[in-house]
């Protein structure tokens, strides 16, 4: 075995890399980066010579002459002072490895000038070593990167092709942009603009440029705000029947820091659940603010992987502001209730429960109360009530935000019904075609769910129903479920069983039907044999395709179903209604719209 002996600083440099710089979009994530927490307000991006050629300019605070031969250095940073910083990281990088392996597997010129100086530096980088010179320059800084992984030829055939590496940067530029709406980002390549920003602060508008307006123009958006637990989501989410066959259309942020969070990604799922299909996803933008100290990004060297202190409230926070933003209700304020979300209500060591109305699910173990989610410091708490202001309160100094039906609009203007399955609605911009079916079922599934007491059918007469010994089992063990949504089930024999009551809105159904129904749609989730059981009552009460149906009876439906939170697709995922611009049926017909 060959004796040991010390490596040279510029192979240590080289396979430290190894971790740091993967391929091209790894040097523009570092920099790009960089001239985010330089404060820069506009940043430019141009990549040649097969994506081996980088150049970033921005005009930000640019780098102190006296640190920039320490900035090349290993380990050597501004945005941490000491160990204590490392629990609190604000900026987007922290570690100080970038810029030293960069100069260790390409040539680096860098020319950079602060404000206070009216000439700048630049430092040109080659095989580790710096140069350092004045020059005259803008205040900002440009980083140019020449022949990357030059003296690296293992790692330099195994990069992709030109076109793939140039579209993990596109990626790259798009993820920094959407998190940054008020930065102004221009991508290059070969001299030729491929992606451009205003920098204007307005996220819808940075959405457009980025991807499309058909995009853009199926968002709702997300905000709410906890400033209590100092939480705070912020950004955009696709309606239910605008979708994507993947999730590469998750962007998700902490605190403008881009992260794959199972926990995030949890939220976004289960918020859509009852609203889309299994195979598809949300168009989703979001920015969740949270104390730097209550979130660790230190967990992987991508900093895209996060631990949080309180893992469970950060889930239901999400998935409330998601629903909530997805709701179609109104805010309507109520005196004489104290605002827990004043801490001036409150004496310094109060404990707070935070209330969300009326988002109830699966993960609440009373879903006929008040979902809620706590902080650790509350949890002792819980089955107290809330404190007692510390001064008195009049009327108009509080308010409580209480969530109610919106008010329906006017008698609409149906046209009348095609192929018996089918509204049609005159509206002021187009044609709005609604399936009288998932409408309908829509509305009642909402009913069913918020209903503490469903009315049952007594049946008389009922079919003796076969099930099988894993069927008996798992009715067996969910037999209160059932009960829940207003079924009674008598078992006869171990796999015979015959339903005594069924919900009254849908006595008329075989039972063998509902039953099948369920069973079949569980495909292994035991988990959600409720919502299955409630899916499907909503389906077998609801009006059937094909159905004629009278003037009135399509008024009432269209009425109920205005009047629903999410009124974009049924519990399935089908989308309830499509509109025909007039616009396009004019332009067809070679009219003026």
């Amino acid at each position: 075995m060959a004796r040991i002996k010390q490596l040279s600083k510029n192979l240590i440099n080289q396979i430290a890399a190894g971790e740091v710089i993967e391929r091209p979009a790894s040097v523009v994530k570092e920099l790009v980066e960089n001239s985010v927490d330089a404060g820069a307000k506009k940043i430019s991006i141009e990549i040649t010579n097969d994506c081996r050629n980088i150049r970033i300019a921005d005009n930000g605070c640019g780098i102190h002459p006296d640190d920039i031969l320490l900035a090349f250095t290993k380990h050597a940073t501004s945005k941490i002072q000491n160990d204590e910083d490392l629990f609190a990281v604000t900026t987007m990088g922290f570690r100080g490895e970038a810029l030293a392996s960069i100069i260790s597997v390409a040539k680096l010129t860098c020319t950079t000038r602060t404000e206070e100086f009216e000439t700048g530096t630049k430092v040109q980088c080659e095989n580790s070593e710096v140069k350092k010179v004045e020059t005259g320059c803008a205040i900002g800084t440009i980083m140019d990167i020449k022949e990357l992984f030059y003296n690296v030829p293992a790692r330099l055939k195994f990069l992709k092709s030109a076109s793939t590496e140039f579209s993990y940067i596109q990626e790259l530029v798009q993820t920094i942009a959407l998190a940054n709406p008020e930065i102004a980002f221009e991508l290059k390549r070969d001299g030729k603009s491929i992606l451009k920003t205003n920098g204007l602060g307005d996220l819808k508008r940075t959405i457009k440029e980025l991807f499309n307006e058909d995009i853009a123009s199926n968002l709702k958006e997300v905000l709410k705000t906890d400033k209590l637990a100092g939480l705070k989501v912020s950004g955009f989410v696709s309606t239910p029947d605008f979708t994507r066959s993947s999730k590469k259309n998750y962007y998700m942020y902490i605190n403008k820091r881009a992260v794959k969070c199972p926990v995030f990604q949890k939220s976004i799922d289960t918020a859509y659940k009852t609203l889309i299909a299994s195979s598809k996803y949300p168009f989703v933008v979001l920015n969740l603010e949270i104390p730097p100290e209550d979130v660790d990004v230190n967990v992987h060297p991508t900093k895209k992987e996060v631990r949080y202190k309180n893992t469970n409230m950060i889930f239901n926070f999400i998935y409330a502001s998601i629903q909530a933003g997805l709701a179609n209700y109104i805010e309507k304020q109520t005196n004489n209730s104290i605002n827990i979300n004043n801490p001036d209500n409150f004496e310094k060591n109060d404990k707070i429960v935070t209330i969300n109305k009326p988002f109830q699910n699966e993960f609440f173990t009373d879903r006929s109360q008040d979902s809620i989610y706590i902080s650790d410091r509350a949890y002792e708490k819980l089955s107290q009530t809330i404190p007692a202001p510390k001064k008195e309160i009049t009327p108009t100094q509080t308010k409580l935000i209480e969530y109610v039906e919106k008010t329906p609009e006017p008698e609409e203007n149906i046209i009348g019904q095609y192929k018996n399955t089918y509204i049609l609605i005159e509206k002021d911009d187009g044609l709005e075609i609604v399936d009288q079916h998932i409408a309908e079922e829509r509305y009642i599934y909402e009913k069913l769910k918020s209903e503490k007491n469903i009315i049952s059918q007594l049946l008389f007469i009922s079919d003796v129903l076969q099930v099988s010994n894993t069927e008996a089992e798992l009715i067996k063990e969910n037999i209160e479920k059932f009960e829940k949504f207003g079924y009674e089930i008598e078992f006869l024999k171990e796999n015979e069983l015959i339903f005594r009551k069924v919900p009254q809105l849908i006595a008329k159904v075989n039972p063998q039907e509902i039953l099948s129904d369920i069973l079949e749609n569980i495909e292994g989730d035991i988990d959600r044999l409720e919502e299955k059981i409630l899916i499907t009552t909503s389906c077998k009460a609801a009006v059937k395709a094909g159905e004629k149906l009278s003037t009135w009876q399509m008024q009432e439906i269209i009425k109920k179903w205005r009047i629903t939170k999410m009124p974009y697709t049924c519990p399935h995922g089908r989308p309830i209604s499509k509109i025909l611009p007039h616009k396009q049926i004019a332009g067809f017909f070679q009219r003026q719209a």
